[in-house]
């Protein structure tokens, strides 16, 4: 779009969108530093607002062919920020201002050389950072050692492995491509990690029914045990049976959110098998959500985020990818079908994963849909086992909630299965 305008036009927009970010984080840090008294303040408004231009400045020129213009202008801005924080910086040692008025001359630069949409999200990531100070501290206050190493191990799987993985198959069949295989990894336990952090940050607060939500993105397998066990002590607040049933309701959810990103083809079939169940697992959880009083304490699940099982899990999905293409030559998307649902017993995750790497002509969608509503019955199934051990009696109404989706679930199949053989 910027192309079609003038030159003098384009010139104009890039060095004023350089001007607009530095506005944004001036008013951002005057609004934080109000309260100090005239004169203590090196930069407000104005002064961020200035050097959002000489950054745009800075770039424009320097996309003109005077990059060496640009980089004196730059470096001449740092050199009076680096004179006039320096007393600041050895009195109070708080580095978030020097540092917030770089980042907004890099920014502004960006915006200078072309790059517009990138300084534009820059600009509004900054600001965001800087105005959720308190927000951030807390957080960082209510981490432990145990919250850092998941961090790590997440960064290791995700950053420090994915670039370097070549994208192409090779294997047994030519059903393994390295980045293809590992960026699942990183999918799955990503969603495991941000549910954590989110149980971290609002478990204790919202109580038992928030870990129910939280948890279910990411194991409602391990908050159905978590719960059912407390249920069956007398450390009950009274709210476990729907956090029980909404943590399934969740699972619903997570489901048809991996299909569509792994194995959209089958994602409208799977949507008219589940959706049935899914109405009904909210209606049930909610029902008992009504019905009891809310737990302050939460129960989080363990921390998801190990090297180990993560490991498991690449194991378990490429043998299942060789597996599948053997069964398509030997027999057929029949044979698929049933591998899918075998699998998904174990793994939902897994049976998901497989179908989205099939070929289209390896198995219909329904088909797929159909085997991987199976898996959905066989973990639900083991959850209303789990409820019932660990929480006797005082489990009948969340078991109630989860067989009642089952049965409707079930129903589901065997519609979409008589339709698919008539």
């Amino acid at each position: 779009m910027i192309e079609s305008l003038d030159l003098w036009a384009q010139h104009g927009l890039r060095v004023g969108v350089g001007l607009v970010v530095g506005i944004l984080v001036g008013l951002e840090r005057g609004f934080k530093l109000k309260d100090q008294p005239d004169g203590r303040r090196v930069a407000g408004v104005r002064t961020f607002s200035l050097l959002g231009l000489c950054g745009g400045i800075a770039g424009l020129i320097g996309s003109m062919g005077q990059a060496v213009v640009g980089a004196v202008l730059m470096l001449g801005a740092i050199g009076m920020l680096a004179i006039a924080y320096a007393p600041k910086l050895k009195a109070k040692g708080d580095a978030t201002s020097p540092v917030a008025a770089i980042a907004t001359l890099g920014i502004a630069y960006l915006a200078g050389n072309g790059l517009i949409g990138l300084a534009l999200a820059a600009g509004a990531v900054l600001v965001l950072i800087l105005a959720l100070r308190d927000e951030l501290h807390g957080f960082v206050d209510r981490l432990d050692q145990r919250d850092i190493k998941s961090l790590a191990r997440f960064a290791v799987i995700s950053l420090g492995v994915l670039p370097f993985l070549p994208n192409e198959s090779f294997g047994p069949y030519g059903a393994w491509n390295p980045f293809t295989l590992w960026w699942v990894v990183v999918l799955v336990t990503g969603f495991s990690f941000v549910g954590y952090i989110a149980n971290r940050l609002f478990g204790a607060r919202h109580g038992t029914i928030a870990t129910a939500l939280i948890g279910g993105a990411y194991s409602s397998t391990a908050v159905t045990q978590s719960l059912a066990q407390r249920l069956g002590t007398n450390e009950s607040g009274g709210a476990e049976p729907a956090g029980i049933a909404l943590a399934s309701a969740v699972m619903y959810l997570r489901v048809l959110v991996l299909v569509g990103i792994l194995a959209n083809r089958m994602l409208a079939p799977l949507a008219v098998i589940i959706a049935p169940a899914l109405v009904v697992a909210w209606a049930a959880g909610w029902w008992l959500y009504r019905s009891a009083p809310t737990s302050k304490d939460s129960v989080p699940p363990g921390n998801p985020i190990a090297i180990v099982p993560a490991l498991t899990f690449l194991a378990f999905v490429a043998g299942a990818a060789v597996a599948a293409r053997w069964a398509q030559g030997q027999f057929g998307e029949q044979g698929i079908a049933i591998l899918l649902f075998l699998m998904g017993s174990m793994d939902v995750d897994a049976s998901i994963v497989t179908a989205g790497g099939l070929p289209e002509a390896a198995i219909g969608s329904t088909l797929a849909a159909i085997a991987i509503g199976g898996t959905v019955v066989a973990n639900m199934g083991v959850k209303i086992g789990v409820t019932l051990a660990y929480a006797r009696a005082k489990g009948g109404s969340a078991a109630l909630a989860l067989g009642a989706s089952t049965l409707v679930l079930v129903g589901s199949l065997i519609v979409a299965w008589l339709r698919l053989e008539a």
